[in-house]
């Protein structure tokens, strides 16, 4: 993406620095071949004097830079690093730029120098809801920061949604802020500013707070391999598919274990699990029974069988057994009630 070498550019903007002044900005951006970034305090106490005192060299070290004759010399260079970051949407996360603009990690560093220094970069640093971030339009950043908050707002809180029609629900909230017209993918990058709002393994997004998007443990994992399924799943099925879907090893026997402890699923019938989000209620056939002439009053055997059905995998004579508890009570027109 880039025309120029970063390294080569940092080499010539550090040339005219003083020693002690280059030497401090190498080591705090990692410009060495060892690439490796040193805190104030270590660098302060190399030199015997204070971190802040290490603090204002660097930013005079930055000035001094930036009033250089090496620096109006790599104009052209700045400019082109501006040009990346506008096509990336003039608004970008640090770790996406680092994906995209260089051509290799090395010069990963380097790009993070050219961007403090660079009179046309703004960094917004890391907050509680975003990650750090460069752009090099102000109302912009501005606006899409007040998208990103109104889209978190607007999801609920456990809703998973595929990525096309997230970004058209993004896109809403970004025209209210007056941002219209933008590519799908400035789109998604811009979704990845935010610390709030995620995408699990199968591409879903919603809030990062949730444990379906911020997959944790196996039961995370049975969650979503069961809403792509569709349908009741028995319990060796669901660990045959977080191994095909996530490429993650899981034991059935264990698969079962996490599935009994977590409220998400229902045991509708022998081994077989369904979400209780598609509206399975927990209990044995005995309680759905129950719940059924709760909801719906006096019913017939016919009835109760097919709606008995709809929640769990099990014959009919289970079904008339179960309506032979004393909880149960056969009227006279021949329909089941609970008993008073």
């Amino acid at each position: 993406m880039l025309s120029f070498t970063p390294k080569t550019v940092t080499k010539e903007l550090l040339i005219s620095l003083p020693e002690r002044s280059r030497k401090v900005l190498m080591d705090r951006y990692g410009l060495s071949p060892k690439g490796e970034r040193r805190t104030l305090d270590a660098i302060g106490k190399e030199y015997g004097i204070t971190r802040e005192r290490i603090r204002q060299i660097e930013n005079h070290s930055i000035s001094l830079v930036r009033d250089s004759e090496s620096y109006t010399a790599q104009m052209e260079a700045l400019e082109d690093l501006k040009r990346a970051l506008h096509t990336l949407g003039g608004v970008v996360a640090e770790d996406t730029i680092l994906k995209h603009v260089p051509k290799s990690e090395a010069d990963h560093n380097h790009v993070v120098f050219l961007l403090t220094v660079g009179h046309h970069f703004n960094e917004r640093r890391e907050d509680a809801n975003f990650k750090s971030r460069w752009h090099v339009d102000e109302q912009l950043a501005e606006a899409v920061e007040r998208a990103l908050s109104a889209l978190y707002e607007a999801i609920e809180p456990h809703k998973l949604t595929p990525e096309e029609e997230f970004a058209e629900l993004f896109a809403k909230h970004l025209k209210e802020q007056g941002v219209k017209n933008r590519p799908p993918e400035v789109l998604l990058r811009w979704l990845t500013i935010s610390k709030r709002i995620g995408k699990n393994p199968l591409g879903e997004w919603g809030r990062m707070e949730s444990p379906h998007v911020r997959i944790k443990n196996t039961r995370d994992f049975a969650y979503l391999t069961l809403k792509r399924h569709g349908s009741p799943m028995h319990f060796t099925e669901v660990a045959s598919g977080i191994q095909k879907l996530f490429d993650r090893e899981a034991h059935p026997a264990t698969t079962h274990n996490e599935l009994i402890k977590d409220g998400r699923f229902v045991l509708v019938g022998r081994g077989l699990y369904a979400l209780k989000e598609w509206g399975y209620e927990p209990g044995v056939v005995r309680d759905v029974i129950r719940g059924i002439l709760s909801r719906d009053g006096a019913l017939t055997r016919e009835e109760i069988v097919e709606r008995v059905k709809r929640e769990r995998y099990v014959k009919d004579a289970t079904i008339a057994v179960n309506l032979q508890n004393p909880v149960f009570v056969r009227l006279p027109d021949g329909k089941y009630g609970l008993s008073r």
